[in-house]
């Protein structure tokens, strides 16, 4: 599709793709998720793989031992719930953080397919709309980064504050207690100086894996927003297609084949990318639904005390993974509902200004985008705005049964 206001060059088309997915850079770079090139040397593949053994290693060493604690040291019900949030959100990120690693390639496809999107804008306006959808992504990247980072810190250091006092024989201590209590057959971290080191390191860990959860979220609102941007250009070159043609503009097949190839690329893109990200929406889904019923439960337990620093660490990651679940909800209800609006751009056009020959071209396009196109949670759940209001419904039926059974 031409115009006679160009784009600017390829050094501009650059700073473009890095101002889109810059972020989403920084957060996965910190935790070694960013999607390496084949070019890269020998001695950065070995700094990046020390680093996600170093990042697998401190998620991982606690962990076992809190889940020993759960299952055998754990005298009542009331002390196997306490631990279950942190546990379920360890193995949530976890999964986040394998999915990334293990479709390391895939999602090398989908950043090359994306700057390829960038370097074939030919004309300004396509390239402003490219970059308000741009905009809107680093947007819904900082605000998944805040939100994660800011609800995991808060959660942290809330708990962190906590003190409790201890008796051992006939002396008394006061330590700090854990968010994961660890197996006392293997080490008591209940004395100074393990007590301090298992606070830091659970801080440590709690970072950790807030970015390998914000990396992912973002990655998905990223590519699934750059995908909206694309089928807004779609939009204007079906308007375009027709305006062309009452100008006795004779191109009108050729710009129709353009307008079929892009829309192919746009539903190649979503492909994959649902194929990346069903099974972190999957996880998403489950594991914040859990979640959230746990602190539901914890929240209206400590509601009785009124202790205000532990309703607002608990309060935080309600939130928290309520806005997670909202995100992968929302990207998949605007990737539906833009595919569907391209059948209605071909239909609402004047199209009987056209040939009869390229108007019945339009009808494939139509048809195609009657196939609802879906992103799923592991291929179960349509992620959408519905979804979203089932998962909290659901979180609170199931927090009021917890509730009954154990109070």
């Amino acid at each position: 599709m031409s115009n006679s206001k160009h784009a600017p060059g390829r050094k501009i088309s650059e700073k473009h793709i890095d101002y889109s997915l810059q972020l989403n850079q920084w957060i996965l770079k910190s935790i070694g998720a960013w999607p390496q090139i084949s070019a890269s040397s020998s001695v950065y593949k070995i700094i990046i793989l020390l680093q996600i053994f170093i990042c697998l290693s401190i998620i991982a060493v606690p962990t076992i031992p809190c889940l020993l604690y759960v299952l055998f040291e754990a005298k009542n019900i009331q002390q196997k719930l306490k631990p279950m949030m942190p546990l379920i959100n360890r193995f949530m990120s976890s999964m986040h953080y394998w999915v990334l690693l293990k479709r390391s390639d895939d999602i090398h496809k989908l950043i090359q397919h994306m700057e390829t999107d960038w370097n074939l804008v030919q004309r300004i306006g396509e390239r402003e709309v490219m970059l308000q959808h741009a905009k809107f992504g680093r947007f819904v990247t900082i605000i998944c980064g805040i939100m994660m980072q800011g609800s995991s810190l808060l959660f942290g250091l809330g708990q962190s504050m906590r003190t409790a006092t201890i008796t051992i024989g006939n002396e008394t201590f006061t330590t700090h207690p854990t968010t994961c209590p660890i197996y006392s057959k293997i080490i008591d971290t209940r004395l100074t100086p393990l007590n301090e080191i298992a606070i830091v390191l659970q801080n440590v860990i709690i970072l950790i894996l807030s970015f390998c959860t914000a990396g992912g979220c973002s990655l998905a609102a990223a590519f699934a927003i750059h995908a909206c941007g694309q089928l807004n250009i779609l939009y204007l070159w079906l308007h375009e297609l027709v305006e062309n043609q009452m100008e006795k503009n004779d191109k009108a097949e050729q710009k129709l084949a353009d307008i079929v190839e892009h829309h192919l690329r746009i539903l190649s893109f979503i492909s994959q990318l649902e194929s990346i990200m069903h099974k972190l929406a999957f996880v998403q889904l489950t594991g914040c639904t859990i979640i959230m019923c746990l602190c539901g439960y914890y929240i209206v337990t400590i509601w009785e005390t009124l202790d205000m620093i532990k309703l607002i660490s608990y309060l935080f990651p309600y939130v928290s993974m309520g806005f997670n679940i909202f995100i992968f909800c929302y990207i998949g209800e605007i990737v539906t509902e833009q595919c569907k609006l391209v059948g209605e751009v071909a239909y609402m056009t004047d199209w009987y200004y056209l040939h009869h020959t390229t108007a019945r071209g339009l009808i494939l396009i139509i048809v195609r985008s009657n196939n609802v196109v879906k992103i799923t949670a592991g291929k179960l759940f349509h992620l959408s705005i519905a979804t979203f209001g089932d998962v909290i419904k659901t979180s609170l039926v199931y927090c009021n049964f917890l509730r009954t059974l154990t109070m």
